[in-house]
């Protein structure tokens, strides 16, 4: 029986953490929320309904017709949005929540609402330690949110 070098075992543990984490609903789930637009399209479709691709370009200021396009083919490919093509001079396309889409939105809501309260606590706990770190003041201890 061979035995493997330190460096063996890290690399094979890396290979077996690395398939988990592809496997892994939350992760998977955290890499389609983690897209720059997905929640803001989401969103959007949640507070309007359906909406043309002109309309979600005009809600979501800054985002480009590329990528406008392949965000929303990746929430089409997760089930997450429909879109509907009516044939017309110009073709109109339309996207709507799915119903998977829609039981996503209130946790959508929940991350947003912590990050309305806590963000200024983690900008702060960020500043703080920077300062500890550049050898400026030691951090200070966090406020409880109790």
């Amino acid at each position: 029986m061979t035995t493997m070098t330190a460096a063996e075992r890290r690399a094979q543990a890396k290979v077996e953490f690395d398939a988990y984490m592809e496997a892994c609903p939350t992760s998977r789930l955290m890499a389609v929320l983690g897209n720059k637009w997905t929640t803001m399209l989401l969103n959007r479709l949640a507070e309007n309904g359906t909406m043309r691709h002109a309309e979600l370009a005009r809600a979501v200021p800054g985002v480009s017709t590329k990528m406008l396009t392949q965000s929303l083919r990746g929430l089409e490919r997760d089930g997450l949005v429909t879109r509907h093509v009516t044939p017309a001079v110009p073709v109109q396309v339309d996207y709507t929540l799915t119903v998977l889409g829609e039981s996503l939105i209130p946790i959508v809501a929940t991350v947003r609402e912590w990050a309305d309260r806590h963000m200024p606590d983690m900008d702060a706990a960020r500043t703080r330690y920077d300062a500890g770190q550049a050898g400026l003041a030691p951090p200070a201890p966090a406020r409880s949110l109790g």
